[in-house]
This record gives structure tokens, sequence and C-alpha cells, in this order.
């Protein structure tokens, strides 16, 4: 048989192909011979065929089937075949393969060779592939090369040792004595490699940890020695002295130091040294100071020390080099918190990062920007984030003005000044902002009693200039809707009032309505604010001519909130200037349990889970009577639903008077359900004066200790009238009223009044269920008219 190609013609061979399909044609021709000789049990080429098989695996190809013919170059007694074999093995095999098993024996005698080179071919080989069983078997023999006197040897060992740490974690303790006395050798080599091993050590148990802190004095030696040496031309990178080296040794520091007064003690004036002497103009030198900076804010270094690290951190954000301004920033980014006036310092340098051309680094200066804000600097640090969102890509516009609404919310010096900050916001980036900043903006203006003419005014300004930012021609609406009479009256004190007639307002408003740049939700927006004009302008036939006409939109909503204040002009138009006053001023209220408020259109809905801090509920009668009929409709049965910590006789009549001053006819009690602790009774009552309103008052009492959750009370009525259902709470007692028109009545009192009631609740681990009918004749619906 001839003699196979010699690698370096392979090489050369492979690289003449012109295409992947001839490359690929090349490479199966010559797996094809090596296969051949390997069945032939080639030993003269094996080294040579196996050694073309591992290029080819560098190249992408399967090369598995050379596997075996590593093992047995390994078992060669020439270091020529060991070292192919050895490299196959590392590059073939992994502790996935039971056949690297195979190869325990080989390693085992190698490690034992009287050829150092041998020697450390077989430790390379086990630190790199050696699985949890292999080193088990022969960390003795490992533990034993760390011992002798041979640093070729002592280096590799110790970096063995770490590989038989990761996998056999208990056998930590055998390396325990060879490792105090590694850091007393002289060759770096060595003392990088048991500065690694330590590390490892450190990291992995907090017995070593506590162990080695007293080895502290030492290390710092050894760091000290390495700055204030001279030049060594076996050592020296770019000037300085061994700087992998130095920041092995920082980085172990670091880990020792960490939570322990007296070894951070130690090793601070060490730290100062490198700080101060360590040379900045090349790459090397910045790395040494970064694992620095980074020992000093993991340890409890003195606060000299860490406002020296902050200011290296400061001066890295002035390089030229990319990479190093961003690891400044990172690094600056998780000390704000504990050393913020250190910090606050380089505002101005961070701030000019949020011009970088490179947008890794300009998202991170514009995540330290808003760290760095506090009630002290508001107004100069949102002039520049400000700034910064009107030319910064659309990518960060979005996070940009989420952090300019909470900390406007958090250190807004005045109202005036917070809600003009958020008003620069939504004609910036109104499209990016989030949900919730809607509902927050109209909550904020609400309560700013004093800046409603100002605000109403500024806002028709910017919705006269661009109406493609939704969010702000959202708000817009509404406060116009809210507040168009202080807009049409020029009641504006802070600024100089613009003339505005009610038919320009209602032009750019119903403009809103057939703008092409308006959503579904926007069109509701300013759909309810016309509405809301209603009873502010006088231009009364123009606005309902607006609303009559999407009575019959394609957009469900817009139909159904046209329908429903139809209703209003038709049926209720007594009841429509109560129902269209003036949002009341919307408070948060805190309580034990979660609270959750949605605003939406100057509707406030707001589900409490916790009984006992209610405020106390006084409305005026007409008002309680437009909130009966939000729904709109005659075939609708509205719903009020409170809770009472106490008193549950008199909490009916406490109920009854969101409805107003009335007073009640009391009518027999009906109990529908009684068992398992849970009381539901059903009482009617009527009011004197006006005849037209009658309440069903459904009361279900708690008589059990524990609380229960997931209450949830549906009812199925007839047809003329609906009940949505309600979910809540039960501690003691709780309260649901249905109202009753007369209509409704009238169209059911000659037949039975059926109520179905399927009640669901928690309580504790167990879940119930129950389905109970309560029927009412009719003469309880003719004696309730």
């Amino acid at each position: 048989m001839p003699a196979p190609i010699r690698l370096r013609e392979l090489i050369r061979t492979i690289r003449t192909a012109r295409t992947q399909a001839e490359e690929r044609e090349m490479i199966q021709k010559e797996c094809a011979a090596i296969r051949s000789s390997f069945r032939e049990e080639d030993n003269t080429y094996r080294c040579r065929n196996v050694a073309k098989l591992l290029y080819m695996h560098m190249l992408g190809y399967p090369a598995h089937f050379g596997q075996l013919e590593c093992l047995k170059l390994i078992a060669s007694q020439k270091f020529t075949d060991k070292r192919i074999g050895y490299l196959g093995a590392m590059l073939l095999l992994d502790e996935r393969q039971d056949v690297h098993l195979l190869m325990t024996n080989c390693i085992k005698n190698d490690l034992n060779h009287s050829t150092q080179y041998v020697q450390g071919l077989a430790l390379c080989t086990l630190g790199c592939m050696g699985s949890s069983e292999m080193c088990r078997d022969l960390a003795g023999e490992v533990e034993k090369l760390l011992k002798t006197s041979n640093s070729y040897l002592r280096k590799k060992a110790a970096l063995c040792a770490v590989h038989v740490i990761r996998k056999v974690p208990e056998l930590m303790e055998m390396f325990l004595p060879a490792t105090k006395n590694l850091l007393s050798e002289k060759n770096h080599g060595v003392l990088h490699t048991s500065v690694v091993l330590l590390t490892e050590m450190c990291e992995r148990s907090p017995d070593m940890l506590s162990h080695f802190r007293k080895l502290v004095p030492q290390l710092v030696r050894i760091l000290k020695n390495l700055i204030m040496s001279g030049y060594s031309p076996e050592h020296d990178v770019s000037g300085i002295s061994d700087p992998f080296l130095q920041v092995r040794i920082l980085r172990l520091l670091r880990i020792l130091g960490k939570g322990d007064d007296d070894s951070s003690e130690a090793m601070n004036d060490i730290l100062a040294q490198v700080a101060t002497n360590t040379e900045t103009s090349k790459n090397v030198g910045n790395a040494i100071l970064y694992e620095t900076v980074l020992t000093i804010m993991d340890i409890k270094s003195e606060s000299g020390l860490r406002v020296l690290a902050i200011n290296i951190l400061g001066r890295f954000l002035l390089n030229n080099d990319k990479n190093i301004r961003y690891v400044a920033l990172t690094s600056l980014l998780k000390t704000v918190q504990t050393d913020h006036n250190a910090v606050q310092r380089h505002r101005s340098t961070i701030v000019d990062c949020l011009k970088d051309l490179d947008v890794s680094i300009k998202r991170r200066a514009m995540e330290l920007s808003f760290a760095l804000v506090n009630g002290n600097n508001i107004r100069g640090m949102m002039k520049e984030l400000l700034y910064f969102l009107d030319s910064c890509d659309p990518d960060f516009k979005a996070d940009c003005a989420s952090g300019i609404f909470l900390a406007a919310e958090k250190y807004a010096p005045s109202k005036r000044w917070h809600i003009d900050t958020i008003m620069r916001v939504l004609t910036t980036a109104g499209s990016y902002v989030r949900d919730d900043s809607v509902p927050n903006l109209i909550q904020l203006i609400t309560n700013s009693v004093e800046m409603h003419a100002y605000t109403v005014q500024r806002l028709y300004k910017a919705l006269l200039d661009d109406i493609s930012q939704q969010p702000l021609v959202q708000v817009a609406s509404w406060c116009i809707g809210e507040y168009g009479d202080l807009l049409v009256s020029g009641q504006c004190e802070e600024e100089e009032p613009i003339q505005v007639s009610e038919d320009e307002v209602l032009d750019v408003l119903e403009g809103l309505l057939v703008s092409n740049l308006s959503t579904p939700v926007t069109r509701g927006y300013s759909l309810t604010a016309i509405m809301k004009l209603s009873t502010r302008f006088s231009s009364l036939n123009r606005i309902k001519k607006v609303v009559s006409i999407y009575g019959s939109s394609i957009d469900v909503e817009l139909q159904q909130r046209a329908v429903e204040y139809n209703a209003l002009f038709k049926k209720y138009d007594h009841m429509r200037p109560a129902l269209l006053e003036r949002m009341p001023i919307m408070e948060k209220t805190a309580t034990n349990g979660p609270s959750e408020t949605v605003q939406t259109n100057g509707e406030t809905d707001s589900t409490i889970l916790d009984t006992k801090h209610l405020p106390s509920i006084s409305q005026p009668a007409s008002q309680a009577n437009d909130l009966l009929d939000l729904l709109g409709g005659n075939d609708v049965v509205p719903i009020i639903q409170t809770t009472v910590p106490t008193k549950p006789a008199s909490a009916g009549g406490e109920l009854l008077d969101l409805l107003g001053d009335l007073s009640l006819t009391v009518i027999p009690p009906m109990t529908a359900y009684n068992k398992n602790g849970l009381i539901i009774e059903f009482t009617f009552e009527r009011s004197n004066p006006n005849p037209n309103i009658a309440v069903i008052t459904i009361h279900a009492t708690n008589s059990t200790e524990a609380d229960m959750t997931e209450f949830v009370f549906q009812a199925a009525v007839p047809k003329v009238c609906s009940f949505p259902s309600c979910s809540t709470v039960i501690r003691k007692h709780i309260f649901i009223s249905l109202i009753f028109l007369k209509e409704q009545l009238e169209a059911i009192k000659h037949r039975h009044f059926k109520i179905r009631v399927p009640v669901y609740f928690r309580q504790g681990l167990l879940k119930s269920y129950i389905m109970h009918k309560i029927f009412f004749f009719s003469g309880y619906c003719w004696h309730l008219i």
C-alpha cells in the first residue's frame, strides 16, 4: 500500500478547492483512504492519519471513527504518537462517551512516567476532558505531582486540580496541604495557577474561604513585589510586570475581603498603591485598574478608597476606547446606589455619553442618568433627558419616556413643572409611552385644581399643532371635555389666555372623530368630550346631531357610546347635568389589601379587596341616580355594592343613602340560603317620595371565623332586567343592591318573578358551589310598585 500523503500536502490540496462540493469530495476520498489504513492496522502511518483526521474535524467534518486509533496512539511508547493521541482524545472524546474510560489506565501510567513532557500531556488531557470517575481514580497522582519540585509539572498539576475540584468537589480537602506551599514558589507560572486553584476552592467552599483568609498578607506581599519590581523581559507586557498574575491576585483578594473587616483592612494600602501607580496609557494598565476598582467596591474598603475607585471609572469615561467607556458606565451603574454622591461628580461626563454614536454606550448612559436624578438636579437632568428623547433612536424612546415619567412623579418641584414635563414627553414621543401614562396624567391634572385652566389651554394649543401623538390627543380630549368652559372663558392666569369660541372647540373634536390618524380609543375620548360639553356649552343642537350620527358607526365601541348618550338626551335628560359633572379629585386610597383603580374617560372603577378602612361615602342624590344610568337603556338593572365592617342592621340604610336622602318603607325579608356558615337574605324596600324606584338588597353574612374569599354572586333574572355578577371578600357582611324602575316591574307584575342564584366562594382550602332558586310571586312585585 502506498504511503499516505502528509498533513501539509492535504492542507494545500484542500485549499485549492474552488467550491464546497469539490472540497467535500476531497475530504471523502481522503477519509476513505484513512479508514482503509485503520482496517489494515497500519502502525507506521497511524499518527499521520490521525493528524489529518483532526484537521478534517476542525473543518467540521465527522471524525468519530478515529477515537479508538487515538487510544492506540496514547498506548504507544513514542512521544510523537502520544502527543497526537492525547490531542485527538481532547478533541474527539468527552465524558458522555464510554470510550474515554478505556484511557484511564494509560493516563495513570503516563502520570508516573519518567519524562516530564509525557506527564504534562497526561495532566493536560485529564484537566481538559476527565470525567468524574476518572478524576476520582487519578486525584491521588495529581496531588503527588503538586508536591514535586518540578515547576513545569506543578503548574500543570494545579490546573488539573482545578478541573478535579469542579468535577468532584468533595476531593477539595485532598489538595489543601499541597496548596499552602504553592504561593511560596518564585516561578510566575506556578504562582498564577496556584492563585487560580485558591480562587476555585474559595468560591466553592465557605470553609476554605475562611481558612485561606490568613493568606491575605502573603498575597499582598506578592502583589507589592510585582508593582515595585523593575523591568523583567520574561514577564513584561507593555511596561507592566506580569499583568495576568496581578489581575488574578486582585480577583482572589476581592473574594477573600468580601464581608471581612480584617482582610479588607490588610489590603487597603496595596489597593490604593495599585490604583495610583498603574499606567493608564495602555490597555494592560486599564485591565488592572478595572480589577482594582471591582475589588475596592466589593470589600469593606475606606470611603476615600471608594471615591478613588469611582474617579478611576470617571477617567475611563474619557477614554477613546468604546469598550472601556462601556465597562465604566456598567460599573458606575452598579455602584450608584451605594456611592451616589461620588458618582454625581461625574454627572456631566455621563450626560455627554448620551451623545455617543455607540448604541450600547448610549443605553448604559441613559440608565445611569436616570439613576442620578434627585430632587436637587431634577430640572437640569430632565432638560438633558428631554433633549435626548427628542433626538434618540425609536428603540430608546419607550424606555426614556417611562424613565422621565417615573422621575417626574417622584421628584417634581411643582405641579406645573410636572404637567409641562409630561406634556413635553407626549408631544415628543407620545406613540412610545406606556399604556398607563394617559390615566396617570389625567389623574395628575384632575388633582391639580389650580392648574385646570392653564392645562386645558396648553393641551388645546398642542392639539392644533399635532394630532398624530395619540396619548396626547386622548389627554387633550378628556381635558377639553372636563374644562372646556374654562378654555372658552379665557380664565388662564399662568399665561396669556387665548380667545376660543365654542364652535372652534367643537370643530377640533369633530375633526378628531373623522381623522385617519385617530385610533378607536381616541375617537371614544373625543365623543365623550363632545357629550360632556353639552352641559358646558350652549351649542346643544350641534352636539345632539354629532352624537346621533355615530349611533350607526361600524365601530361597536363608538356606536355603544353614541346610543347611550342619545338615551341620555331622550329619556334621562333631567339626569344629564349631574351625570356629566366634572370628575372629583382622584386620590389613591391606601388599604391593607390590594387596590386597583382604572380611569378611562374620566370614569373611575375601583376594586378594593380589604373591607377594614373604607372611606365614608357622601354623594348627592342626583349623582347617584346618574351613576345608575351609566349603562343606559330601560332594560338594565344597575348595582351598587359596598362592604360594611360593623352594624349590619343599619348598613342597608347607609347603602341606600347613595341614592339620596330617602325615607323607606320596609317589607319583610326573605332568607334565600343558610348553610356552611353563609347566610344570604333578600330585603325589599321602596321609596315613599319616589314610587318609581324599588330596591332589592342581598345581604350576605359570614358567621365563621375565617374569611370567605373569591366570593362570586350572580343572578339570572327576567329578560326585562339584567344583573351583572360581582366578586369580593366576605369578612362578616356584604350588601348588594338591585335597583328596579317602575316600568321594569310593570312588565313582570302579572307573572312569577324568579331569580336563579349561583354562588361560588372559597374558605381556606375548601371551594364551594351553590345553585339556589328563589321565587318572588307577582304579589311581591305589585306590592313593591
